[in-house]
């Protein structure tokens, strides 16, 4: 006799809830024997085990998928897994990729240490660079990892110009969307192959998850993802999915009230004695503003700027003084953060337009004119 305990359908007939269900599960069960040995012919539009997911897992990369205005969605682990399955799923020996000099630290390292280690050949260009990015494109030039602004020093890529070269040229672009989000822009309809989303920031928006978002038009690239999420093993627990299926109902309240606070504060930045330079695409007068304003919207909630502070210990006596912001990297939260980043790592970089320490704030949910005038008052104690 088979065991009466796993769960059926009837247990939820004439039940409903605003809430989404949270399906856990390794074993996926099959009818019969025929839907067991067929299982991976339904590896792309069904269940299979686990590691590909449960209703729950689809029900967001479908939510994903409509933000993005793509026709397929995968998640990951993190934003960082994301990245890295992109380049393991495209790329081989003998391989050219392009990575963007401000793109993610550890992608560029997973570049370097492990990508170049398997044969691929890894460049990093210019993160200001527009048309004239094909001039580095070689014969063997596969993907271009692109990352717009950047999450740090705020270079904006020319995003239509650099798709325009790559399309010519049958190159896939691959842009790494998390400081925007789909509501600031949707790289899928401008023409973009890829677009990862760091989904533990504003998508989640509460600072207690890890999760990764990759989504594309393309069914053939959507195999060869979710192919690789297989084989590599890349699960998401149902839980971390729930958390961003809850954050994204409040994504488009919080976005609008970040991108308006951090616009007020980068403003008043811009004007204090203390600071050197602001950086945040969305302000207009910002190097980066009119290649913002031709393709994004909204604005963001991370900005950088670079503080007359004389010394190491000025820089550490402005962060004592902070009492709103909280010392910590990501952003999207709703508890604001600072950061900073000492001149030393804007050395390493070979494209880096700064070369002093910056101070990088993911704005919050917290009122703006709490925000700047902590800002003002920790700067006012470590310059005074």
């Amino acid at each position: 006799m088979k065991d009466p305990t796993p769960a059926t359908g009837k247990h939820t007939e004439g039940f409903q809830s605003l809430s989404p269900a949270v399906w856990r599960a390794s074993t996926v069960l099959f009818d019969n024997v025929a839907d067991f040995t067929t299982r991976k012919e339904r590896l792309f539009d069904g269940y299979t085990y686990g590691i590909t997911g449960t209703p729950t897992t689809r029900m967001l990369e479908e939510r994903i998928a409509r933000l993005e205005g793509a026709s397929h969605c995968i998640v990951t682990p993190s934003g960082q897994s994301a990245l890295c399955q992109v380049a393991l799923a495209l790329l081989g020996a003998g391989d050219h990729v392009l990575i963007a000099d401000s793109a993610y630290g550890p992608l560029r390292s997973f570049a370097s240490d492990y990508l170049q280690r398997f044969g691929v050949e890894c460049e990093t260009f210019d993160p200001s660079a527009g048309a004239e990015l094909a001039e580095r494109f070689k014969p063997n030039t596969k993907l271009i990892f692109l990352e717009s602004p950047g999450s740090l020093t705020m270079e904006m890529q020319d995003l239509p110009a650099i798709v325009r070269a790559a399309r010519a040229a049958g190159i896939l672009t691959v842009l790494d969307n998390s400081w925007a989000s789909p509501l600031g822009f949707q790289g899928v309809p401008a023409g973009i192959d890829i677009v990862v989303e760091a989904a533990s920031k504003l998508l989640g928006g509460h600072s207690d998850l890890l999760l990764g978002a990759i989504a594309t038009d393309s069914r053939a690239l959507y195999e060869k993802l979710r192919t690789a999420q297989s084989v590599l093993g890349q699960a998401v627990g149902p839980d971390d999915c729930f958390l961003v299926l809850r954050g994204l109902d409040t994504l488009a309240l919080r976005y609008a009230h970040q991108c308006a606070s951090a616009l007020a504060v980068a403003g008043r930045l811009a004007s204090n004695t203390y600071v050197e330079r602001v950086m945040f695409p969305p302000r207009p007068g910002d190097e980066g503003h009119a290649r913002w304003a031709a393709s994004f919207q909204g604005g963001g909630c991370v900005l950088s700027f670079v503080p007359r502070l004389a010394s190491a210990a000025q820089v550490h006596q402005f962060f004592d003084a902070l009492e709103v912001f909280r010392i910590g990297a990501s952003w999207g939260g709703v508890h604001s953060l600072a950061g900073y980043y000492p001149e030393a790592e804007q050395a390493r970089r070979a494209y880096c337009h700064i070369r002093q320490g910056i101070v990088r704030l993911a704005i919050g949910a917290e009122g703006a004119e709490l925000l700047a005038a902590d800002v003002e008052q920790a700067l006012r104690s470590a310059a005074g």
